[in-house]
């Protein structure tokens, strides 16, 4: 069977919504080529005018489709949702901002992130993954195959906190993984390596004998230290 693509879901996104849908758009990795294959999903923002729940439901064989297809099914908002949602979910928007392709339509005004949102929201999900890293490492125990599975699971959502961090300094996040690592090592003072590591295990290879446990612990011990950085630094004024 083939897999449902990027324009049959907008085809039909447009069936379903008609007249209210004002900007469907591919967000992410995938939308600035960054995408690794069999691994990355396909994210979709969709945004109307207003949601019916009977639409929704309508889009029900839509959604199993691209589920099906590998990806999650697409994030649908009202456009007055979108605007004013920034304050609450900063680092999303500030990632779809940075990182999209509009399919069809186009994004309505301005969208502008606070940077005392943005990293209020950076240290809580910084501080909720060293919580997750100490139980994946117990659970983990000395299991070399399990630390190595708990790595590469977490590297995604780390650059997406990292991105954060950056963007919480006033800058734009750097695209490539390598050097947004090297950048939040500058601001933060936490140790690169294991994460650029840990990237390079992500796009193909395998740890040597105790490596991924060293990995771990030195992942835990930067995201520990990008924490207290977070808590402590003062972004000022901007968007």
């Amino acid at each position: 069977m083939a897999r449902m693509t990027l324009d049959q879901l907008v085809a039909q996104l447009q069936q379903m919504h008609g007249d209210k849908l004002r900007c469907v758009l591919l967000y992410g990795s995938a939308a600035v080529g960054e995408a690794i294959e069999q691994r990355s999903d396909l994210n979709v923002l969709v945004l109307v005018d207003r949601i019916d729940p009977a639409q929704l439901e309508a889009l029900g064989a839509t959604a199993r489709g691209w589920s099906e297809a590998g990806n999650p099914p697409p994030l649908e908002l009202t456009v007055d949702e979108w605007q004013r949602s920034a304050d609450i979910f900063p680092m999303e928007y500030a990632d779809i901002l940075e990182r999209h392709k509009v399919l069809h339509g186009s994004l309505p005004a301005e969208m502008r992130v606070s940077r005392h949102d943005l990293r209020r929201q950076a240290e809580f999900e910084a501080m909720g993954k060293v919580l997750r890293l100490r139980q994946g490492i117990m659970r983990a125990g000395t299991d070399s195959a399990q630390q190595l599975d708990l790595l590469k699971a977490s590297h995604s959502t780390l650059m997406v906190i990292f991105r954060a961090a950056v963007r919480s300094a006033g800058e734009r996040a750097p695209a490539d993984r390598a050097a947004l690592i090297a950048r939040v090592a500058e601001l933060s003072g936490l140790d690169p390596a294991p994460f650029a590591r840990v990237h390079a295990l992500v796009r193909g290879g395998d740890a040597k004998g105790r490596e991924a446990e060293q990995l771990l612990f030195g992942t835990l011990a930067g995201m520990e230290r990008l924490t207290e950085w977070l808590d402590t630094y003062d972004p000022g004024e901007g968007a």
